[in-house]
């Protein structure tokens, strides 16, 4: 889908009543009264719910702001309440949990069942798998949340207090889901969603093969604490109808219109403030191997333009501050051009933003190589984590065969295989998610890799938070099923694990 379709498409948005999104005007289904619609034009609906959603959890806020600091990927020079963890309590990170429920989750239910209505796959289905995303998200941040029950508020069965289902049930939930998209887009009929869809222009084989890779991640998230049952899923995802990526190309990816309206939210970010550094985590796994993405993701150090450096996380106020120069801005590509504090680079507006790629999938497919299941053997795994460096290095803009064959014989990038092999799969990929910090988190949690997260001397807790706190609205408004959920989870802080999480020992690479 090329950007000058994308920026059509999303420009659309603020007339939204008037587009139909589709192939096909009569996706539309209304009832006898011409002035209360019961479901706008499917198309259009999308289109917004992929837009908010992408905006929401890799846009600025929960990605830049909490768990882009919280993995390490970026610290906070200025002001840094985020990074001692102080604003990420109930309050700060309601929205994350709320927000979903009442915009993109919500509009994306109302495709599936227009679709559903119609008999129209191609509609239902790519609005099932985004549904998935976001959900995954939710969990992956929060623990047990309301699934089963939720989005029903308008529904027969009017729940306005819905249960919290168990992690378990979720990802259960969220697999059968994406299984249910790939079959069912394996005819997915004449009617698409056509130049509706931002991210594949409508197209079912691509929608296939995103549910699939994105079931084949969530299998393997479970492999700690449920090894069978990741096994049997994760081959169930790669032999998936219609199959799984096949190389870049395949990226599910937002093309930003750039267009001063649908920005890249890391750019918006950017006009007015300054305050975010890589950090020294992120930054010293890359320059321990001569990483070519550093240029990429880093801008020198004011203080010295020949050196990229990052800066601790979780400092006092004062202690930050003295990183301002010191330390390495976030990429020249993500800046939208002249800002209040000068000329940091240009076009970030319009960057792309990787919601699910190749290179994480030969990632999985690497770990589970080395682990020799789901069909794969021991001996592939160096092929599968050879090209998932490569695809990582290429997505980012990395094309020379010399730069990318001298990155892969850095001593500590050469694959040795073994608890080792896994040790490198897994820094490699937390690396390979940088824009992705919810992702990265989550793949720290699971594998504890790479080894050197540490909390900030100024965080209020000394240990990397496992979760997030419930929302304080649904304390107070769903309170009955909010303290199930705690009683059987854990307390309600930072420290409790979440399901798949709960069996560290499990891990090879937390030894």
């Amino acid at each position: 889908m090329t950007t000058q379709t994308t920026l059509r498409v999303l420009s659309g948005i603020v007339l939204i009543a008037g587009v139909a999104g589709c192939n096909a005007d009569d996706i539309t289904k209304v009832n006898e009264n011409p002035n209360s619609p019961t479901i706008a034009p499917a198309g259009a609906v999308f289109t917004n719910a992929v837009v908010t959603g992408v905006g929401r959890f890799l846009g600025w806020a929960y990605n830049g702001r909490a768990a882009a600091l919280v993995t390490q990927h970026l610290a906070q020079t200025q002001y840094p309440d985020e990074d001692q963890y102080r604003r990420l309590d109930a309050s700060s990170t309601s929205g994350y949990f709320n927000g979903p429920y009442t915009a993109e989750l919500e509009d994306l239910q109302k495709v599936v069942a227009s679709g559903e209505a119609d008999k129209r796959p191609a509609i239902s289905g790519p609005a099932l798998a985004f549904q998935q995303l976001i959900f995954e998200y939710i969990t992956d941040t929060f623990g047990d949340a309301p699934y089963s029950e939720a989005l029903k508020g308008d529904a027969e069965e009017g729940i306005l207090l819905p249960k919290y289902d168990t992690q378990k049930d979720i990802y259960a939930g969220m697999m059968a889901a994406l299984t249910k998209v790939a079959t069912d887009l394996g005819n997915p009929g004449a009617v698409t969603l056509g130049s509706a869809d931002p991210i594949y222009g409508g197209s079912p084989a691509s929608w296939q093969r995103f549910a699939n890779t994105l079931h084949a991640r969530m299998a393997l998230r479970l492999v700690n604490v449920d090894p069978a049952t990741a096994a049997s899923e994760l081959q169930k995802a790669l032999n998936g109808p219609g199959g799984v990526f096949r190389s870049n190309s395949d990226n599910a990816v937002m093309r930003w219109p750039g267009d001063g309206v649908f920005n890249n939210s890391w750019s918006d970010n950017f006009k007015t403030r300054d305050d975010h550094r890589l950090s020294r985590t992120l930054m010293n796994a890359m320059l321990a191997n001569s990483d070519p993405r550093i240029p990429i993701y880093a801008q020198p150090t004011v203080a010295d333009p020949t050196k990229f450096a990052g800066m601790p996380n979780g400092l006092l106020a004062t202690q930050a501050a003295t990183w301002f120069n010191t330390s390495s801005r976030i990429g020249a590509v993500f800046f939208p051009g002249v800002t209040a504090y000068g000329t940091f680079g240009g076009g970030g507006a319009s960057f792309p933003q990787n919601v699910l790629t190749y290179a994480e999938l030969q990632f999985i497919r690497a770990e589970a190589a080395e682990r020799g299941i789901a069909g794969l053997t021991a001996g592939q795994a160096k092929g599968f984590y050879d090209g998932a460096i490569t695809a990582s290095l290429n997505q980012w803009g990395v094309t020379s065969a010399a730069a990318v064959s001298a990155f892969l014989a850095q001593p500590g990038v050469a694959y040795k295989g073994g608890t080792e092999g896994l040790k490198q799969i897994a820094v490699q990929r937390w690396i390979a998610l940088f824009t992705d910090g919810g992702q990265a988190w989550a793949e720290w949690r699971r594998t504890c890799q790479p080894n050197t997260l540490v909390a900030g001397p100024a965080a209020i807790v000394q240990y990397i938070p496992r979760r997030f706190y419930y929302s304080t609205t649904e304390i107070s408004a769903n309170s009955e099923n909010v303290n199930a959920a705690i009683a059987r989870q854990g307390p309600d802080n930072f420290g409790t694990r979440v399901y798949w999480d709960t069996k560290p020992t499990a891990a090879a690479t937390c030894q």
